[in-house]
């Protein structure tokens, strides 16, 4: 949920609605909670591995279920294809075919890693967590204390594509935080599912929200919604607006 997503997800949401990308996060978070919930009371009534695909089978009917599994499966392939571009883009500025090298190789890693177990990809998972709320944590400090944030920056609340934009950008920014239903897919890997997962769901969509939201606010303070929509790392663009060039490695 906080991942490459937040590294990715302003660019095309800033393109889509300018500074109403922020209305477009309140309405995704509102869905997302909504969602979470529903989510947090299937997981404590079916507390199994399966998620989506155990819910619409056992709620609806096997067929539910199937197509269930497989939106599963084609959403997170190209979630996984997004996230590993994304991560290319700010570790490789260079060209595309070195870029695409990159993404793969990200893949297949993460592929052989979890091949060996959650153990190993819970530790990863702290690791990757643990450094990239490091990395916004700078964003955010770098753009407030080198008094690049200007409120003249944020442009106009209506957006540039109208409502349309902004329910763009509330789908962008969805599908990049969107994650806490995977928490419900581990019912059979932690003590006490019925009562833990349904407290963990919601408990991690509002530290994301909250997350996006200021790290949202310092990007478009600093650069505007047209230097974001323009760039594939907005973050990097963030800082170096800002005048905090310095802090772009620690970002890449």
């Amino acid at each position: 949920m906080i991942g490459a997503g937040v590294f990715a997800a302003f660019g095309p949401a800033a393109r889509a609605a300018g500074t109403g990308l922020l209305i477009g996060l309140v309405i995704a978070a509102v869905i997302a909670y909504c969602n979470a919930v529903a989510s947090a009371q299937l997981a404590a009534v079916h507390p199994v591995s399966g998620g989506t695909y155990v819910y619409g089978r056992e709620r609806l009917g096997h067929w539910w279920g199937f197509t269930a599994g497989w939106g599963f499966v084609v959403g997170k392939t190209a979630s996984c294809a997004a996230m590993a571009l994304t991560f290319a883009s700010y570790a490789v500025p260079g060209p595309w075919w070195a870029q695409r090298a990159v993404a793969v190789a990200a893949v297949l890693g993460l592929a052989a890693l979890n091949y060996h177990g959650v153990t190993r990809t819970v530790l990863l998972t702290r690791v990757l967590v643990t450094a990239t709320l490091t990395a916004l944590a700078v964003v955010v400090t770098g753009i407030v204390l080198s008094g690049g944030a200007a409120p003249d920056s944020l442009g106009d609340w209506r957006g540039t594509g109208g409502a349309y934009g902004v329910l763009q950008a509330a789908g962008l920014l969805f599908f990049a935080f969107a994650g806490y239903a995977r928490v419900a897919t581990m019912g059979e890997e932690v003590r006490d599912p019925g009562r833990t997962i349904p407290r963990a769901i919601p408990i991690a969509l509002f530290v994301t929200v909250a997350v996006y939201l200021v790290v949202g606010v310092a990007a478009l303070l600093a650069a505007g919604p047209s230097r974001l929509a323009a760039s594939s790392a907005p973050l990097t663009t963030a800082v170096e607006a800002a005048g905090a060039d310095g802090l772009a490695p620690v970002v890449r």
